[in-house]
């Protein structure tokens, strides 16, 4: 188990800018997550210095792979439980099954303690909360806040998909509790594609006091590939319609002829631009004067290559943000840097171009139709009894 809790300050003066996120840990983006590198993975985002790891129980058996490896003795020897941000969810059991109800949100809780082995989680958000009604999400953030008091829990978030709804609902949390959310993950709205987590959203998210805002799923979760949404895994679960599909494959010969991946482009155009568009509801890097703030990104990862290329991407954005210097070096880098920004912004002005109607373009979530088929309380297993195999295998 970890070491005693840390001493709670506001979020954005702990949380890192950067955070290995482990959706990719599950068979909705790999055929077997058992097989990735995750020991190595880990090891190597810790040496580089990234030292936050999100994850939820409802990516598979992501937090039983993340939790070994943290817990592996190759790593606790050089990496105190103090030294590293831990990130999870509760609330969603499956694609169509959902419990917000306090008992359930306690014992998920309890059970992602035991295979993250550790004795407090350092961020938990209520997963998706579109799904469920707003009472639902407000009774389930007392529940963590519960958990907060007794020194469990640190900070307390929602996250989820519709920017409008996590407006409202970070809204309604402040209103009715008097305290506003520490956190708020949007996945997908701030991408090349889609950059609806645009001014408006943070400044609503402002007013309603959220301290970080947190910008997930870079690659549209597989959509800004050059393989596309509709190879491997994916292909079996991704919510975009054929025709945003297609339209972005359509940006695969635009980076190619610019001399580049859709990968990179999308990656590096995500980083810089939200860096910046979120700093106001950011979080602080030891890199850039104390009182600056960068908009926290999720980077997902399957390998220690693709890694090490985010978080070189990452540290040239940072570069880029620096204060003026006299050093010869440090200026070469931020020259490289700022041409760079210039060249990916060209290309994507171009993609936006191609994208047409499908630019700005988010899916209904959930479906017109949607009914939460969770069991009548008195049936619904406690997490604590699920095995890893019955747990789901799509996740966001």
């Amino acid at each position: 188990m970890g070491s005693l809790v840390p001493d709670r300050q506001p979020l954005h003066d702990s949380i890192p800018p950067l955070i290995l996120g482990t959706a990719t840990f599950n068979t909705q983006y790999v055929p077997n997550p058992f097989d990735l590198p995750a020991l190595s993975i880990v090891s190597r985002a810790l040496e580089l210095g990234v030292r936050a790891f999100d994850t939820s129980p409802y990516y598979g058996p992501s937090e039983c792979i993340l939790g070994d490896a943290l817990a592996h003795p190759s790593v606790t020897q050089k990496h105190p439980r103090s030294s590293y941000f831990l990130v999870t969810k509760a609330g969603r059991i499956a694609s169509d099954v959902f419990d917000y109800s306090p008992a359930w949100i306690r014992s998920s809780v309890m059970r992602s303690l035991e295979r993250l082995h550790t004795s407090y989680l350092d961020l938990v958000y209520m997963h998706d909360v579109e799904f469920v009604s707003p009472s639902e999400v407000l009774v389930a953030v007392l529940e963590l806040r519960r958990l907060r008091s007794e020194g469990i829990v640190r900070y307390v978030g929602i996250s989820g998909y519709p920017v409008e709804t996590l407006c409202t609902l970070s809204e309604m949390v402040s209103r009715e509790t008097g305290e506003p959310l520490d956190a708020v993950l949007s996945y997908g709205h701030y991408t090349v594609q889609n950059t609806t987590l645009g001014a408006d959203a943070m400044s609503r998210f402002g007013r309603a006091g959220v301290d970080v805002v947190l910008n997930a799923s870079m690659l549209g979760m597989g959509l800004l590939t050059t393989r596309g949404a509709d190879a491997g895994p994916m292909a079996k679960w991704h919510p975009s319609p054929e025709g945003l599909r297609k339209a972005c494959q359509d940006l695969v010969p635009i980076a190619v002829g610019a001399g580049e991946k859709l990968e990179v482009v999308a990656i590096r155009w995500a980083l810089d631009n939200w860096a910046r568009a979120g700093a106001s509801r950011g979080g602080r890097t030891p890199k850039l004067p104390t009182a600056d703030r960068v908009g926290v990104s999720v980077m997902g990862i399957s390998s220690v290559a693709e890694l090490e290329e985010t978080y070189r991407v990452f540290n040239s954005v940072i570069e880029g943000l620096a204060p003026e210097t006299t050093d010869i070096e440090q200026m070469k880098r931020r020259r490289w840097s700022a041409d760079r920004r210039q060249k990916i912004q060209g290309v994507v002005e171009e993609m936006w171009a191609v994208l047409g109607r499908w630019k700005d373009y988010s899916w209904s979530s959930p479906d017109p139709g949607f009914v939460n088929a969770r069991n009548p309380p008195e049936d619904v297993k406690s997490p604590m009894s699920v095995d890893v195999e019955e747990l789901p295998t799509m996740s966001v």
